[in-house]
C-alpha cells in the first residue's frame, strides 16, 4: 500500500498492476477494506519465478509505447523522488536501475582463495526498475533463465544498455523481522523528523 501510494502521489494517472501469488489475492482485499485503502489498482495472479510474475503484470499491458516501472512489494519505503528519477531517466536513455555504494569492504572467493573486490566498482541494485515499454515486453519474449534475478538482467539479455540512478538507504528490501525492525524506525523518524 505504501508503494502504491508512493507511485500515486508521483502520478495519479499511473496505472498500478498489483502481482500477488494466487493464495494471497483474498488476504489483499482484506486488507485493502481493513486499512480503506482505495488508490485504483488491479490485482493479477504471480508465476512460478519473479520472471514469470513480471512477465504475467507485462501482459496486462495493452501499450507498447510508455514507460513501464517494475517494483518491488518488499521495498515499501521507497520515495517519490526515486520513482520520478527513474522515470526521467528511462525517458532520456530507455532503462534506468536504481543503486547504492556499498560501504562494507568486500572480498570474493575463487578456488579456495580469497580475494579482495574494489567496493567502489559494486553497487547494490533497488526497484523500481523503468523502462520503455517496447524494449521490456520484447526482453519478456525470451525463455526464463535462473540467472534472471531482477529486470535490468533480463532486458541486458537481449542487448538493452543499462542507466543508473541514484537509489537510497532507506529503500531497503524486507525479508526478515530484523528489516522490519529498521523499517519501523525509519518510518518513526519520518513522522518525528517530517522532511
Amino acid at each position: 500500500m505504501r508503494s502504491i501510494k508512493a507511485f500515486k502521489d508521483y502520478d495519479k494517472r499511473i496505472n498500478v498492476i498489483v502481482v500477488l501469488p494466487s493464495d494471497q489475492k483474498i488476504y489483499w482485499m482484506d486488507l485493502c477494506k481493513k486499512y480503506t485503502f482505495n488508490e485504483l489498482h488491479s490485482v493479477i495472479s504471480g508465476g512460478e519465478t519473479r520472471f514469470h510474475s513480471v512477465k504475467n503484470g507485462l501482459a496486462q499491458i495493452e501499450e507498447d509505447h510508455c514507460l513501464i516501472a517494475v517494483h518491488d512489494g518488499a521495498r515499501p519505503l521507497v520515495s517519490t523522488e526515486m520513482i520520478s528519477e527513474a522515470f526521467s531517466c528511462a525517458k532520456k536513455n530507455g532503462t534506468a536501475v536504481p543503486c547504492i555504494k556499498l560501504n562494507d569492504s568486500l572480498r570474493i572467493i575463487e578456488n579456495n582463495t580469497s580475494n579482495p573486490i574494489d567496493r567502489n566498482k559494486i553497487f547494490a541494485v533497488q526497484t523500481p526498475q523503468c523502462f520503455n515499454g517496447v524494449l521490456l515486453k520484447k526482453a519478456y519474449e525470451q525463455a526464463f533463465e535462473e540467472r534472471f534475478t531482477d529486470d535490468a538482467t533480463v532486458v541486458e539479455n537481449i542487448g538493452g544498455k543499462i542507466f543508473l540512478t541514484e537509489g537510497s538507504n532507506e529503500n531497503i528490501k524486507i525479508t526478515s523481522r530484523k528489516d522490519l525492525v529498521i523499517a519501523e524506525a525509519l518510518l518513526q523518524n519520518k513522522t518525528i523528523n517530517p522532511e
